[in-house]
């Protein structure tokens, strides 16, 4: 076990170092100033872009940089933007949006997935089933900010049942338009996982002996189909909670709601790079971490992974 952690420890290192120096170089080595694109149409002193060009060390080597801001990360220092707000302060303020957000679309999330890919298992080849795998093509293959701007124009504008943007009405009808556009789109994979692991439970030798038994039909499907046939959709369901916690800024841009998605998708349009870069690195970190949560208990519930 010690080996097995040890091995999918330094696996998360690599990664996150590789991924933001990604992150790094596709931010830092794109042309144009970020200084002159800070003021806009109005032009600036030729002293004063130098004099900020030196405060954010804009004219070293980006390689140095980059490791100048890895030596920061390990004090817990995101970087500044160029008005002087620490990056930490700024998701902190929009952390508890996104997180909210995320948990309540991954709680639509499992209980859309469970229940469609439940009951399209138990009625395999009849219209409930193709109607349940019809949506869930369609939900694959729909844009996110297609069916945001849908539903937003829809159920929010039309109809008028929710709020149209921002959080003002609070949790949970300032998020639960938003949130099941989100659980809609995750929903139909776990839709296709759930089916396909009870159909397979369903012909298992201890399911027959179940109803041989005279078990009553729920407590076969609940007890002995079911929870054999989740391991597949709890490991995509851990992992997309690290996506949704990690920032959904087409949604959180769409619905204007003030979360860390929506201050990486302000920065990238405000050429604020650190700011980029720290978000991305954040984000990055919380999917690498719930990854490996999910790994470490998978070798505790299977010891034949810890001997792959």
């Amino acid at each position: 076990m010690t080996r097995y952690v040890a091995s999918r420890l330094a696996q998360l290192v690599l990664v996150f170092f590789g991924v933001t120096l990604l992150i790094y170089l596709a931010v830092y080595v794109l042309p144009g100033d970020p200084i002159r694109a800070m003021a806009g149409d109005r032009p600036l002193p030729d002293s004063v872009v130098h004099t900020l060009r030196a405060r954010y060390h804009l004219d070293d080597p980006v390689f140095v940089r980059y490791f100048r801001y890895l030596g920061g990360l390990l004090t817990g220092d995101l970087g500044t933007d160029f008005t002087g707000r620490p990056v930490a302060t700024l998701m902190a303020q929009r952390w508890p949006v996104t997180a909210t957000l995320a948990l309540t679309a991954w709680a639509l999330e499992v209980v859309l997935g469970l229940v469609a890919g439940t009951f399209a298992a138990l009625h395999r080849g009849r219209t409930l089933d193709r109607v349940i795998l019809l949506l869930s093509v369609l939900a694959i293959s729909v844009p996110v900010f297609v069916l945001g701007y849908t539903a937003q124009l829809v159920f929010g504008v039309r109809l008028g049942l929710f709020p149209v943007a921002g959080t003002g009405h609070g949790w949970p009808m300032g998020y639960l338009l938003p949130a099941l556009v989100l659980a809609v789109i995750a929903s139909a994979s776990v839709t296709r996982l759930v089916r396909a692991g009870v159909l397979e439970n369903l012909g298992a030798d201890h399911v027959r002996t179940a109803v041989a038994k005279g078990l009553p039909w729920r407590r076969v499907v609940t007890r002995h189909v079911l929870r054999n046939s989740l391991p597949a959709a709890v490991t995509y369901l851990a992992v997309d909670l690290g996506f949704l916690l990690g920032g959904t800024v087409i949604i959180e841009s769409i619905f204007n709601l003030p979360g860390v998605g929506q201050l990486l998708f302000q920065s990238i349009g405000a050429r604020q790079g650190a700011v980029v870069v720290g978000v991305a690195t954040a984000l990055v970190l919380v999917f690498l971490l719930l990854n490996l949560v999910v790994d470490l208990l998978y070798g505790v519930l299977d010891p034949r992974i810890r001997r792959a």
